[in-house]
């Protein structure tokens, strides 16, 4: 039964897999851009993430659903739409995660640079971010889980991927077809946190790295 389907289905599991995963990459990788930058800012003015973190954190409570809906009405039925929605959500964790790894930087490390005759953009680069970076990379890691999940509502407004599967399933009464989209996007989801993983080991010396869960 189960070859049966797959031999029915296989063609389009994988273009499902491919464009949700082809949404997940691409919104992730906007939103660390834009996540690193804005947490470096926040880092050097602090008082500013008071105001900008719990303004974003409340956006986070918005139903997904309903922020694509908003964005479909405007912008219509065009990739973009879930790339938007899905950046501006992922970007929260990496955001938060790249400020408190920042600020917690002990002082002596940062006044020992300065004291080298480093700038301060040496300093960052050199020093801050490396000494954060095993902090953001648990943001990165927590935002693409997360996306994976969030990206099953591109369905909703016809633009594909696993959800397509899944919502189909569920509006025939189909178990298969259900299980057929969920099962692929919990498999992406656990390879991508593993390479994620092996990115952040190649990436971050053995001695700065530790747990930022």
């Amino acid at each position: 039964m189960i070859l049966h389907f797959l031999e029915l289905y296989w063609r389009r599991i994988v273009t499902a897999f491919g464009i949700h995963l082809l949404y997940v990459l691409v919104s992730v990788a906007i939103a660390f851009v834009i996540a690193l930058a804005l947490g470096i800012l926040l880092s050097r003015i602090p008082r500013w993430a008071n105001v900008i973190l719990p303004v974003l954190s409340v956006l986070q409570t918005i139903p997904g659903i309903v922020f694509i809906g908003v964005l479909f009405l405007y912008n219509g039925m065009v990739p973009s739409t879930v790339i938007f929605a899905l950046a501006t959500y992922a970007v929260f964790p990496i955001l938060k995660n790249t400020f408190v790894g920042l600020i917690e930087v002990p002082a002596h490390y940062k006044e020992a640079a300065q004291g080298c005759g480093m700038s301060p953009v040496q300093v960052l680069w050199r020093i801050e971010l490396p000494l954060a970076m095993p902090v953001i990379f648990s943001g990165l890691r927590m935002s693409t889980v997360y996306t994976v999940s969030w990206a099953v509502l591109a369905a909703m407004i016809g633009l594909g991927g696993l959800g397509d599967l899944i919502y189909s399933g569920i509006s025939s009464n189909n178990n298969m077809l259900t299980l057929a989209g969920a099962i692929p996007a919990a498999v992406m989801a656990m390879l991508l946190s593993l390479l994620i993983d092996l990115l952040r080991r190649c990436v971050i010396p053995r001695s700065l790295r530790r747990d930022a869960s």
